[in-house]
């Protein structure tokens, strides 16, 4: 290591003189000894403070920027080493040399930058602040037949564009046409892998969607779909899954997701239906996520229902109800509970048997099968006659008020209380209630009562109301026990509920009084001090049902 110490004293002149040939000399040394170990010599490079002239000769013009380059992209492998590169003012400097004609200078100044800042978000950032995103994508036209500066740009662009920050700059490149364009032209696995590292983390910016779409990746990925579907290595495997994958992001959104059902008459729609029947489960499950994204508003959720849509997702649930796939039997609920949103499709799947295949995974036992198992069937009983069929299933409504429960999961819970309460305002049956009164699903509705959200206290109290004036006899021992009253009481008290929620709370009151213990517990509660001050509300409806309950609880007192 002497040597490495005269070749530093020996660099440490001649980058002041800049003498070309013993400069040269010395950065060959300097190399070599880099190779050998790294760490060492990058300890010693810095001890000796050469670090902070390597600035001044990293010029376009002279011949040894490129070397220069390459010891510090070396040095820049060590973390201890990026911090002292960026103290010695060397980003500024390599990044002007972005705009070299030199490929080899290119390459290391790439390497260089790279290294500098890996790993470092606020580098990233600063990079990005000086324009280097424009400048690499220009470098990866002109330079795409230059295998090493290609994935040298591909790298950039990979980290680069985890940062948010990155996007809008990229969306204003022609990066999306580039990276298509090299898409094409890549044969091995591991090429094309770099690109997906680069397009995926893009493709989640929405004008970039629309750009890779128009660019033709779309028709790259179904290719790949196509080559790769029946085969068995693990490389293709994985490829596949990256494509259909990276398909499914393109249609989150909106624009990109239009332009490619072009009225449900799209060869990239009619393509990705013909993945739901396959035999392969990364293609079932891209199909089904791809249909829930297209079903995204009502004209298309309309136009798949009457294309038959519903037949292929309850014959792909079918097939995976003992033992099935988990992420399909999730992606197929999802489409099936978007297309039930617009109103003209629920009776026209409600008479294909959507409830009896959905009902069928009543019995699983994983968190996000049942959420979409839940929010289908909601979505589905807007109907009197299926809310009435649904709720007077035991075994559904056993299954609902178990769930109520469960305490780990909200959004199961959250949609169990909205199912069991849109059950009964819908089928206004008095069977549906007794069946949720003998399987104890009263004390949540009075628990959803309270809950955070207005529109779900809202369905509470009116399912409430409902079973007040229905089957009060029935759910009296009930109502009781959960505290109903007291809560109502809470809730008319507090000046923070919702204008509905008073109102709400005051017609469930009034129907209270037919049950003598209920009603003695609203007469303990001095009910009428809350409710008179509620005449004078600033809203109507509020105002109008104080002034009649009111009048009620004098008369009953």
């Amino acid at each position: 290591m002497d040597n490495l110490s005269d070749t530093l004293k020996k660099l440490k002149i001649t980058a002041v003189d800049k003498t070309e040939d013993s400069l040269e000399g010395c950065l060959d040394c300097l190399l070599q000894a880099l190779a050998q170990n790294n760490a060492e010599t990058s300890e010693k490079l810095q001890g000796s403070g050469i670090l902070q002239l390597f600035a001044n000769l990293l010029t376009p013009q002279s011949p040894c920027t490129a070397k220069v380059a390459n010891v510090i992209a070396e040095v820049a492998k060590n973390e201890f080493m990026r911090l002292p590169c960026v103290d010695a003012g060397l980003i500024s400097p390599l990044v002007q040399l972005l705009n070299s004609k030199d490929q080899e200078v290119l390459l290391q100044t790439g390497r260089a930058l790279g290294n500098i800042c890996y790993d470092s978000h606020s580098l990233q950032a600063q990079l990005i602040n000086m324009g280097v995103i424009p400048t690499l994508v220009k470098l990866l036209g002109i330079h795409c037949q230059n295998a090493a500066l290609t994935e040298m740009c591909l790298v950039a662009f990979g980290n680069l564009a985890e940062l948010e920050s990155s996007k809008e700059q990229f969306a204003s490149t022609n990066i999306a046409e580039e990276l298509v364009k090299l898409f094409k032209k890549q044969i091995e696995h591991d090429k094309r892998e770099m690109i997906f590292e680069v397009l995926a983390p893009l493709a989640e910016n929405d004008a970039i969607k629309l750009q890779l779409v128009e660019a033709g990746l779309v028709e790259c990925l179904l290719e790949i779909v196509q080559q790769k579907v029946d085969s068995d290595k693990e490389d293709d495997i994985a490829e596949l899954k990256t494509g259909s994958d990276l398909m499914v992001l393109l249609l989150l959104g909106d624009e990109s997701m239009q332009k490619l059902f072009e009225g449900g008459k799209g060869s990239v729609f009619q393509r990705v239906l013909s993945w739901i029947p396959s035999n392969n489960h990364q293609l079932q499950l891209a199909g089904a996520l791809a249909i829930a994204n297209f079903a995204r508003n009502d004209g298309n959720c309309i136009h798949m229902v009457d294309n038959g849509i519903v037949e292929k997702l309850m014959d792909l649930l079918d097939r995976h109800v003992e033992d099935g796939n988990v992420t399909v039997q999730h992606a197929a609920l999802s489409a099936l509970r978007n297309l039930a949103i617009p109103v003209v499709n629920k009776a026209k799947m409600l008479s294909a048997g959507v409830t009896e295949t959905v009902l069928k995974f009543l019995k699983s036992e994983m968190p996000p099968v049942q959420f979409k198992l839940l929010g289908t069937l909601r979505m589905l009983i807007d109907a009197q006659e299926a809310a009435e069929q649904l709720g007077k299933n035991v075994k559904l409504v056993e299954r609902l008020v178990e769930w109520c429960e469960a305490k780990d999961h909200a959004g199961v819970m959250g949609e169990s209380n909205r199912l069991l309460s849109a059950l009964i305002r819908h089928s206004k049956s008095k069977d549906v209630i007794k069946t949720i009164v003998q399987s104890g699903g009263i004390k949540h509705l009075v628990t959803m009562a309270t809950s955070e959200h207005v529109i779900m206290q809202n369905e509470a109290l009116v399912a409430l109301a409902l079973i007040a004036a229905l089957e009060l006899g029935t759910a009296e021992k009930d109502l009781e026990s959960a505290k109903l009253v007291q809560i109502l009481h809470r809730l008319l008290a507090d000046e923070r509920s919702a204008p509905e929620i008073k109102y709400n709370s005051m017609v469930l009151i009034c129907a209270l009084m037919g049950s003598d213990s209920l009603h003695k517990e609203v007469q303990d509660l001095a009910f009428l001090d809350v409710v008179s001050k509620l005449r004078s509300h600033e809203n109507k409806s509020v105002a109008q049902q104080a002034s009649l309950t009111e009048q009620r609880l004098t008369v009953e007192s």
